[in-house]
């Protein structure tokens, strides 16, 4: 996966990093999430944001960090549902469900390493 986290989620909604009429729209969302890890206990403890879209995965989380790309998957599927959420209704549970368990599961990894 990309390393800039702004284009890595760009590519995971099909949007080509070249293009940037989204970009702070899509940083504000990704922000947001940021928020939602820092208070489950996940990445730096005084929270984490992007600045100007250039930051990297490294810049958020060391790569030792077990589940580094579970993290990157939570990101990106939340950014998904909120910018652009699927207009199937299936596809929209099954995205929601998926955004659900990766959040108990990270959650629960940020309380059991207390």
């Amino acid at each position: 996966m990309e390393e800039n986290i702004l284009n890595s989620v760009k590519k995971s909604i099909g949007i080509v990093s070249e293009y940037d009429a989204f970009d702070e729209v899509l940083i504000i969302h990704i922000n947001s999430v940021f928020m939602i890890l820092a208070q489950m206990g996940v990445g730096p403890a005084k929270g984490f944001r992007l600045e100007d879209g250039s930051e990297g995965w490294s810049d958020f989380l060391s790569e030792e960090y077990e589940n580094y790309e579970s993290v990157k998957s939570y990101i990106c599927m939340k950014v998904h549902l909120l910018f652009d959420p699927p207009s199937s209704s299936t596809h929209l549970e099954a995205l929601k469900q998926s955004v659900s368990e990766f959040e108990w599961r990270l959650n629960f990894e940020a309380e059991e390493s207390k």
